[in-house]
């Protein structure tokens, strides 16, 4: 066990507003509010953003709300600082920054833009995105040069959520344009195609994109990638032009903090516990910066500071978390536009998310040991579940990080981690994804009690009732036909992870095309006892990733057909178990809400939108009620919520190109109306500085809070 450092969080107090109030003025506020009227050429300017930005804290600090149907704003909570102040909109260009402290009323004048292009320049990347164009289905099945084991699905699915859009936007001013303005050009190439080709070996993700993009697909997408910034750079716009900020949509407050640095990138952030949103009530927030560094990103929003822990390693001559074996690359395949040769990432932790327990504590995906596993996980030990499927080897364990103590410790697990859950169970057991062949668990309580981690966690294969008896018994391997006399293992592994609130079953997406959600019966013995259902994504939805469950047992998915997806088992007709439930036996359960922005041409009615995770709000953190689900809008520079079958986008202006893995919610104070409870995200994609801003942009960590009304302080 090794330990930190003790960290004292310290929280402040719960800011007081003034009751003075301006005089005379339109927009009644506070002292520590900005309140104005936006106005255009034609008069009030109605669903624009208000931006206030600041340098003077300890971090760079942004709140941005919308303007009403009368063109007033209310910037509300604002800490003591100066302020530059400007209205950014659709069909404008940004207003000069004017300067501005809290307690003051500032009328602003919006800048009409001059011509569509100016205008474009503002509109989120799915518009751009939209406009490459998708090979015809005549050009698969190997007619063309495209691989012939590829379908138009595939495609699809490389070019959205589970590809290319799984480490970074698309369609961003940076990515649809070949920058001129930065420190290593590309340099001059005889065709765009050439450019392309040399543009996706840039970094130390190089080598993944010229794996998918050249050997899986044969080097034919980067013929459409040049056609699209070909014409782009002629001066073609995207067909359809965004609306403007609706309905509840202006009763939005976003509030920005930068943090880490501007190398390095952030996966995920945690706020407060799953369960009970409370938990950690106006404390830190923890970030987990993946293959980026080893350093934990810490925000204090109360008094705006960061900070980084180091997190530890148990055995400091293990290599780092690069290269073969993972998502990202030990060494530079070309010179990377913005960083030329230089090497930024270097971790050997690899600590891609992290879940707050009851108790407060921050529990990682993180890695601390070589992959050799221990004895006890392997074949030939008593332990229950090597006995039934040993482990001999796992990439990344688990760390807790207690806040109060600053102890650190080293959780090691005979099963690969990727997203945590904790269980609604006596035992606070800690459910994980990335096991591959397996799902795993840890007995927190146990661990407590005993200190034995061994005894305290478990595994198991995912096994099918194909017999249709009930029980668990002997059964057929994967690669074997189903025999209707046992059971079929199944190989679908857990990339999200969701521990149902009904009925104690685990629940885990399965990537792929079409996918699928995998439901997990533990039964009383889990490593003997646990049987799984395996119910595949229909068309016309395909290309899972994140998923979350809500209180009544539905599971909600991203998928790579620009649908948010539900599955609700109840819903299934025929039998769940039995030689014929091999996950095509409840189409029924189904259903499909196509996410906003426009799509891609001559492929039917269709969204680009390529969202990376889904997430419910169990419990109203937000404002739109209990259970609404919530999808990250990677190229809709936001998140997406779904409410009573409408969709609204949670859009996050500046800086443009913003991109999210995950995010959770926090009830700060349930007594405090919409000021104690929002949302919490950050910046999630792997390359910061492709978003506005640029070289020297940091990572942002993000709060959404929904007013009754626009002018709410």
């Amino acid at each position: 066990m090794a330990a930190f450092a003790t960290v004292l969080f310290l929280s402040a107090a719960p800011v007081q507003l003034g009751s003075q109030q301006s005089q005379g003025a339109a927009v009644r506020i506070d002292n520590d509010d900005i309140g104005g009227v936006v106005t255009g050429s034609n008069g009030p300017e109605a669903g624009v953003w208000v931006i206030a930005e600041t340098t003077d804290l300890p971090t760079k600090y942004a709140k941005i709300v919308v303007t009403d149907d009368q063109g007033r704003y209310v910037i509300p909570d604002l800490p003591k600082a100066n302020y530059s102040v400007w209205v950014r909109g659709y069909g404008l260009v940004d207003s000069p920054k004017v300067q501005a402290m809290p307690g003051k009323n500032l009328n602003l004048k919006a800048v009409v833009a001059p011509n569509d292009a100016a205008a474009a320049r503002y509109y989120p990347a799915i518009y751009w995105y939209s406009m490459l164009k998708i090979p015809d289905k005549g050009e698969f099945g190997g007619k063309g040069k495209i691989p012939e084991k590829i379908a138009q699905t595939d495609w699809l699915n490389s070019m959205k959520n589970n590809g290319c859009i799984g480490c970074h936007q698309l369609g961003q001013l940076s990515t649809r344009t070949f920058p001129e303005s930065v420190p290593h050009p590309l340099g001059k190439f005889a065709t765009s195609e050439e450019a392309w080709f040399r543009r996706i070996q840039s970094g130390q993700s190089g080598e993944q994109m010229f794996t998918q993009l050249v050997k899986d697909l044969g080097g034919a997408p980067i013929r459409y990638y040049a056609d699209w910034t070909d014409r782009i750079a002629k001066g073609e716009l995207p067909q359809t032009k965004p609306a403007r900020p609706q309905g509840v949509e202006r009763n939005i407050v976003v509030t920005t903090w930068e943090w880490l640095n501007d190398k390095k990138y952030l996966h995920d952030l945690i706020a407060s516990d799953r369960r009970d949103p409370t938990v950690n009530a106006n404390g830190p927030l923890f970030g987990s910066p993946e293959y980026s560094t080893d350093l934990i990103p810490v925000l204090d929003p109360k008094k705006h500071t960061t900070w980084n822990l180091t997190a530890p390693i148990r055995d400091p001559n293990i290599p780092e978390a690069l290269g073969p074996g993972h998502a990202a690359s030990d060494k530079v395949m070309q010179p990377s536009p913005y960083w030329g040769q230089e090497k930024i990432w270097d971790t050997k932790v690899n600590n891609h998310n992290a879940m707050i327990d009851k108790k407060g504590r921050v529990w990682f995906a993180a890695r601390f040991r070589d992959a050799n596993n221990p004895e006890f996980c392997k074949k030939g030990s008593t332990h229950t579940s090597a006995k039934l499927f040993p482990m001999e080897r796992t990439n990344r364990q688990l760390t807790m990080l207690d806040p109060k103590t600053g102890q650190y410790t080293y959780v090691d697990t005979c099963f690969g981690t990727h997203h945590l859950q904790f269980g609604y169970d006596a035992n606070e057991t800690l459910w994980t994804s990335g096991g591959g062949p397996v799902v795993g668990w840890i007995n927190t309580k146990m661990l407590d009690e005993t200190g034995d981690i061994a005894k305290s966690q478990g595994w198991t294969p995912l096994i099918l009732d194909t017999n249709g008896n009930g029980k668990r018994d002997d059964y057929v391997e994967p690669n074997q036909p189903v025999d209707p006399t046992k059971d079929k293992r199944i190989v679908a592994g857990f990339y999200a992870v969701m521990p149902s609130p009904v009925d104690g079953s685990i629940w885990g997406s399965f990537r792929g095309n079409p996918g699928a959600v995998v439901r997990l019966a533990p039964g009383t013995n889990p490593s003997e006892t646990a049987l799984a259902e395996i119910y595949n994504v229909p068309m016309p939805g395909f290309g899972i990733r994140g998923a979350d469950i809500d209180r009544q047992g539905v599971v909600w998915v991203s998928l790579a057909s620009g649908h948010l997806g539900s599955f609700d088992r109840r819903k299934c007709k025929g039998p769940l178990n039995g030689p014929k439930a091999t996950g095509d036996h409840c189409p029924e359960g189904w259903s499909f809400y196509k996410y906003p922005g426009p799509g891609f041409k001559g492929i039917g009615d269709n969204s680009a939108e390529s969202s990376y995770y889904t997430w419910v709000d169990q419990h109203n953190t937000f404002g739109l009620g209990e259970d609404v689900p919530m999808s990250t809008g990677n190229l809709n520079d936001g998140l997406i919520a779904m409410k009573d079958g409408k969709m609204i986008v949670l859009r996050v202006p500046y800086p443009m190109g913003f991109y999210a893995k995950g995010f959770d919610g926090r009830i700060d104070d349930p007594k405090a109306g919409w000021k104690g409870r929002g949302l919490w995200t950050t910046s999630g994609d792997r390359a910061p500085w492709l978003k506005e801003g640029g070289k020297g942009a940091k990572p942002i960590a993000v709060h959404f809070q929904l007013r009754p009304d626009p002018l709410a302080k």
